[in-house]
């Protein structure tokens, strides 16, 4: 059953694409977070997401929101990925134990053996405030229900 709005964030310890371990509890008091999991690297509408992100920090400047992506590739595919893309902000891999932090926000699909396209906006105090989600895989999340959901936070 996927974390809902009002749940406590689940507490993860992932490696970053550039070799940093990244722990979610780490930015509670401190700063905003928004946990984009993604189903693959180097796939298009995970792409043009991602990079959408990376082309308009506005918003999430604003509302003090760090993003953290997740997929459950390998951190040396996401670190090519990132280098191409110019991505600045973490990519974190779920790969081992495969796809456990995308279990605990129950957003893993065991047929493809992925994370399913969910976002999770997670305040200060490491509550979830909104949770964007897509009907599947080819579908990307709106750049609006982003604004929508950070505007709650600034």
């Amino acid at each position: 059953m996927a974390i809902e709005v009002g749940q406590e964030a689940p507490d993860f310890n992932l490696r970053s694409h550039n070799g940093n371990e990244v722990r979610l509890s780490e930015f509670r008091g401190k700063q905003n977070v928004v946990v984009v999991f993604y189903p693959f690297t180097f796939t298009g509408v995970c792409q043009g997401e991602l990079c959408s992100l990376r082309d308009n920090p506005g918003a999430f400047d604003t509302a003090e929101a760090q993003v953290l992506a997740i997929s459950c590739d390998s951190t040396f595919a996401q670190s090519e990925w990132a280098t191409q893309q110019g991505y600045h902000f973490p990519l974190l891999s779920d790969f081992w134990p495969h796809g456990a932090v995308s279990t605990a926000y129950g957003v893993f699909d065991d047929k493809l053996g992925c994370a399913t396209r969910a976002t999770f906006v997670i305040d200060k105090q490491g509550m979830v405030t909104d949770v964007l989600s897509s009907p599947n895989l080819g579908t990307p999340r709106e750049k609006a229900a982003y604004d929508a959901a950070l505007a709650k936070l600034a």
